[in-house]
């Protein structure tokens, strides 16, 4: 399997020409009977021996952890030892995993290992400076935001050595987490009877800017045929469940089994709206992040009007269907979706699939 990556490498190199690569890209688009943008094509794995080396780089960074914490052990919670040595290796291996041998898989497994290393050994710091009987929760904060603040800048230089298509989102998660922390520990989380609001509120915008960032880089390719389309492609599925969430926690999903039969409504009301903005900007993430919540919202309708038994089968028919249908269907439904925008905004999206 050959990325679009690949394909522009190759004529970078002179080994076919952009007027070929071009050619093959129509072609495999017409006998899919879609676009390459529908398609929405990330690379992951190109192989068995992708999941061979997957599985070989987990154990080694679990055993690094384990080699670390005998090194330091911390029993709150990660230790700076563990953490360490985790972000060291992984950095050693993408050297020749991903800078040399290119995997994806692999390199997404390093990627995180690094940045998540660097993350939770400053968190297991962290945890050993605020350990004891008085409460710290702003100094912790503080710790905790300094730790996402150092995650994000080791995932900037992890992409200006790699340029692995996930960095971009995993230092945005690490910057999210840092606004977090930086706003309760000025709030003072010490004062704070229910801090998940101010955090909900916070996750929600701080998801509507990363799926505007993540627009940023769509617009820079809307053929996507480069790594941007890739950036985000994880940028978009790092902001949908920041959107979502918060979303269906003010409805009440969130709350227990009996939602009532008005948030049930409001639940499929928001997917349809999701999913008409995922038509829209050609994109999936937002209709996955919300699936569990519509599930729990058909099973509450059907349990309620009679389908007991059945609730659970109804549910899945329903939702297995639909999404089906509307893979089946993706190409003429969103040109209709498209149709509708203003120009302007059709100019800054992916072209829809000709009839």
């Amino acid at each position: 399997m050959y990325s679009q990556e690949d394909l522009n490498s190759a004529v970078s190199a002179g080994a076919i020409s952009a007027e070929a690569a071009d050619a093959f890209r129509a072609h495999i688009a017409s006998q899919k009977n879609a676009s390459t943008a529908d398609a929405e094509h990330f690379r992951l794995i190109t192989g068995f021996n992708d999941i061979f080396v997957s599985i070989g780089v987990v154990i080694m960074l679990v055993a690094m952890g384990a080699i670390g914490d005998a090194i330091y052990s911390n029993n709150n919670g990660p230790s700076l030892a563990s953490g360490l040595l985790v972000a060291g290796i992984s950095w050693v291996l993408a050297e020749f995993f991903t800078l040399k041998k290119r995997m994806a898989l692999p390199s997404i497994l390093l990627l995180l290992g690094f940045v998540g290393g660097v993350f939770f050994g400053l968190l297991g710091l962290a945890v050993s400076v605020i350990d004891g009987p008085e409460s710290k929760e702003t100094l912790g904060a503080l710790l905790v935001a300094t730790s996402g603040l150092v995650a994000a800048g080791a995932a900037w230089l992890h992409w200006r050595r790699f340029m692995v298509p996930i960095t971009i989102a995993a230092g945005t998660a690490a910057l999210t987490v840092t606004l977090v922390a930086l706003i309760l520990s000025a709030i003072g989380i010490d004062t704070l009877e229910n801090p998940e609001q101010i955090i909900l509120t916070t996750v929600f915008i701080a998801g509507l800017v990363i799926f505007g960032f993540a627009m940023r880089w769509d617009i820079s390719d809307t053929a996507r045929e480069t790594r941007r389309s890739d950036v985000a492609f994880w940028l978009h599925l790092l902001a949908a469940p920041m959107i979502a969430h918060p979303i269906f926690t003010l409805i009440g999903v969130t709350d227990g089994d009996n939602i009532g039969a008005g948030a049930a409504v409001a639940v499929l009301a928001v997917y349809i709206a999701f999913g008409l903005l995922a038509l829209a900007v050609d994109r999936r993430a937002l209709l996955v992040s919300a699936l569990a919540y519509v599930l729990i919202a058909l099973a509450w309708l059907f349990q309620n009007f009679g389908a007991v038994e059945l609730n659970f089968a109804l549910t899945a028919l329903v939702i297995g269907s639909a999404l089906l249908t509307l893979s089946a269907m993706w190409s003429p439904i969103r040109r209709g979706v498209v149709a509708m925008l203003p120009s302007n905004v059709q100019a800054k999206l992916p072209a829809a699939s000709p009839a």
